[in-house]
């Protein structure tokens, strides 16, 4: 069996799996997470986009859930959006900065002048 195919599968039956339990619960924040989660990893960016937005209306006080709606504005070059959900997640607390660095649903802010004048406010330049 080929192992691509397998984990292909695996990640149908979680979609598949998360879908029925966010249908029972809407505004739960796990099942949220997760299946935004699951659907940016197989490249259904705008699926996990509609949940990260849903996501930080449900717990406004979320750094993470900030964080990753950064992430997701940022692999649909929503450059400015990603910077404005980037600077919500540091004010809510967000200090994971060696990551912010590194992460690849990033690059494409990072790439811009709105991540490098941040990075400058930040002092972390």
């Amino acid at each position: 069996m080929n192992e691509g195919n397998n984990v292909k599968n695996i990640d149908s039956f979680e979609i598949q799996f998360f879908e029925s339990l966010y249908k029972k619960l809407p505004r739960d924040k796990k099942v949220l997470s997760l299946l935004a989660e699951l659907y940016t990893s197989v490249g259904e960016i705008d699926k996990g986009l509609a949940l990260d937005e849903q996501l930080v209306k449900v717990d406004p006080t979320d750094a993470l859930a900030y964080y990753n709606l950064a992430c997701s504005y940022s692999l649909k070059c929503r450059l400015e959006e990603s910077m404005e959900a980037l600077r919500q997640a540091i004010a809510l607390g967000y200090k994971d900065y060696n990551w912010m660095l590194k992460d690849s649903d990033l690059e494409a802010l990072r790439k811009s002048t709105l991540f490098n004048g941040f990075l400058d406010e930040l002092g972390i330049v």
